[in-house]
């Protein structure tokens, strides 16, 4: 089989997507949702989803003392060349603590200042899961195979997870606050400079290659010329409480938390149907070649957490990384 990136899967959208329609939750049925969106590979906003406002008091209320994972950005990064970062996304240098102290530095606008983001939280070990709505939602949609939990995502507003793709059907649901996101199709990965898949040799899964090098809303037109012809596909909307945004795999997204306060939301990731889909996808398999690169640094910090003597935090750091 021979993989390009002009192949069916990841041209299929251009084809399809001119504009992100809206639709009601209650006027979608499982067979609507696969023919028109899922099987083509077509984002959606979903509309008229009973949620309730997960404002900081409630999450407060039901997270309290619990401990997780923080990811420190700092605001510093946004003013750097993306290609000389040395870490992106969960590869961020991390930071533990329980929710109601990163509360008090939201409240205090610390966590604005430093950028410091709960991302990819999941809700299986926490009051939060209690809540039945998701399952409802994805039974209406007819989405089939939940890969991993539903994850939980605070951040201060102005936070900006930069332009990236998954390799997994995605939904997305807003629980307060709201998120301006910009999309581009799977055809335009090249447009949109992506990290080079060799850079996980030597930094494993600090960086990734599904992250793209260019600002989007400033771009250097001069060093990233090609950029011009993925803004032609560039898609933008915003994201309010109670809608939902499917986010088929490999569909470049970046998200910004709007406002001065916090916004949260959840999400959770999907197999892929039709599995052709994810089969053909260049975008996919540069993920998985990535991966493969990364395994002699991933055995490397593994080797040197379990001599370390705070093995536990540095193993469960080297897994919060996948």
């Amino acid at each position: 089989m021979r993989l390009t990136t002009d192949n069916t899967a990841d041209s299929i959208a251009d084809n399809t997507a001119v504009s992100i329609s809206r639709m009601e939750l209650s006027s979608i049925s499982p067979d609507l949702f696969f023919e028109r969106y899922q099987k083509t590979g077509t984002p959606v906003i979903i509309t008229g989803l009973k949620v309730d406002d997960w404002n900081l008091e409630y999450l407060c209320k039901q997270l309290d003392r619990q401990e997780f994972l923080f990811r420190y950005y700092g605001r510093e990064r946004y003013q750097q060349d993306k290609r000389t970062w040395q870490n992106i996304g969960s590869g961020v240098p991390l930071k533990t603590m329980s929710f109601t102290d990163y509360a008090k530095l939201l409240h205090s606008h610390e966590a604005h200042e430093k950028d410091l983001y709960l991302a990819k939280c999941s809700l299986k070990n926490t009051k939060l899961a209690e809540n039945n709505f998701f399952s409802n939602i994805s039974q209406q949609l007819g989405l089939k195979k939940p890969i991993g939990n539903v994850n939980l995502w605070v951040a201060p507003g102005g936070h900006l997870e930069c332009l990236h793709y998954d390799t997994l059907d995605g939904i997305l649901i807003q629980m307060h606050g709201a998120k301006k996101v910009l999309l581009f199709p799977p055809s335009q990965t090249y447009n949109l400079y992506p990290f080079s898949i060799f850079v996980h040799l030597l930094r494993g899964l600090e960086l990734r290659a599904w992250f793209s090098t260019v600002y989007p809303e400033n771009p250097d037109l001069v060093a990233f010329p090609k950029f011009k012809k993925a803004l032609e596909h560039k898609q933008e909307l915003i994201l309010e409480p109670g809608e939902m945004l499917y986010i088929p795999m490999g569909w470049w997204h970046e998200v910004t938390a709007l406002g001065d306060e916090m916004v949260c939301s959840v999400n959770q990731f999907w197999g892929v149907y039709p599995i052709s889909r994810a089969i053909l996808s260049w975008c996919r398999w540069r993920v998985i070649f990535s991966n493969m690169l990364a395994i002699p640094y991933l055995l490397t910090k593994f080797a040197i957490a379990f001599l370390s003597q705070s093995r536990q935090q540095q193993i469960k750091q080297i897994f919060y990384r996948f």
